[in-house]
């Protein structure tokens, strides 16, 4: 038996409680993994919260991100002992994920955890800081450098968002958050902000193009903010779209794109092949500066998890959720 976040749904509702479950029930997989630590995304607190219908298969452990040990193996790129770290793959979702003591798991599915980062540290980045590492490298494979000018991050006191400032910053970017949150432009100057806007600027219906301002953009807010972004990049830019906090919709014209060549990127974190997803957590470990990850997260436990989700999705908190699923 161990513990976890079980999410049901049948003719009594929706529901998800903390409660014992038993190995047998389990899913399918060739690796089972003793999990130390893992997080709270958007994407679980919808699913904990059953605000949008993001899991596609009851009952459902949510946790999209887990890192921790192996306990039983019949991959073989996996042996009992191995330090190993998930993020995406639709767990959490349509299969069981971290938000319990165990996991079973896809061997495919993992990478090993890097030398460089603790569990909880890993953690602490997760699908986040990730998803982020990702907008840059697409940003640097088209080329975008730090002489080009100013880098808009959206959605800056956002996971995302957080990563990409800090990341940003220690890569010698000049970068300008946009958040709604006044109360946080401390916090993300600490994070290497050189300038902070605010997001109504950019949330409301704006022209096709606008004034040319941004060699690149980090967006993970989607709707008006992807479009009014778009719409003020300079020519031949970046914008790298990973996120739909405010909508998934795209209410653009094609003018930034035809007139001034400007490339929209998506970004999708979830089925990345493995190659890319070590080479995103090599370069996590070399160009975060981890005395900040105190800053971006904070640390609760399993049984804390469930009231933080409403949380979560208000916007109440802020960076990244750790959650030790043995406390």
């Amino acid at each position: 038996m161990f513990q976890g976040i079980l999410i049901e749904k049948d003719d009594s509702g929706y529901r998800a409680a903390l409660q014992q479950i038993d190995d047998n029930q389990l899913p399918e997989g060739n690796v089972t993994v003793r999990v130390d630590y893992s997080t709270l995304n958007f994407k679980d607190g919808l699913a904990i919260t059953g605000s949008s219908p993001v899991v596609r298969k009851f009952p459902m452990v949510p946790g999209i991100d887990l890192a921790g040990t192996v306990e039983v193996s019949e991959h073989p790129d996996y042996k009992v002992g191995d330090k190993v770290l998930l993020n995406g793959w639709g767990v959490g979702e349509g299969h069981w994920g971290g938000l319990a003591q165990k996991a079973r798991l896809n061997g495919d599915w993992l990478i090993p955890l890097p030398k460089a980062f603790t569990a909880a540290q890993a953690m602490a980045i997760g699908t986040a800081g990730y998803t982020a590492m990702l907008c840059i490298l697409a940003l640097e494979h088209n080329g975008v450098t730090p002489e080009q000018g100013e880098i808009l991050v959206t959605g800056a006191n956002g996971g995302v968002g957080s990563f990409a400032i800090a990341l940003l910053s220690k890569l010698g970017y000049r970068v300008v958050a946009s958040t709604g949150r006044v109360s946080e432009h401390d916090y993300l100057k600490q994070l290497g902000a050189s300038e902070i806007i605010d997001r109504a600027t950019l949330s409301e219906p704006g022209k096709p193009l606008a004034k040319e301002r941004w060699a690149a953009v980090i967006d993970s807010v989607g709707s008006h903010t992807l479009a009014n972004a778009c719409a003020s990049t300079k020519a031949n830019g970046t914008v790298a779209a990973c996120g739909l906090a405010q909508g998934m919709d795209f209410p653009a014209s094609v003018a930034p794109f035809i007139l001034r060549g400007v490339t929209l990127a998506g970004i999708n974190s979830v089925t990345q092949p493995k190659a890319k997803r070590v080479q995103a957590w090599d370069r996590l470990a070399r160009d975060l500066d981890f005395a900040l990850l105190p800053l971006i997260s904070h640390e609760i436990g399993l049984s804390e998890a469930i009231e933080a989700a409403p949380r979560l999705l208000a916007g109440q908190l802020r960076g990244r959720v750790v959650v030790d699923v043995n406390r």
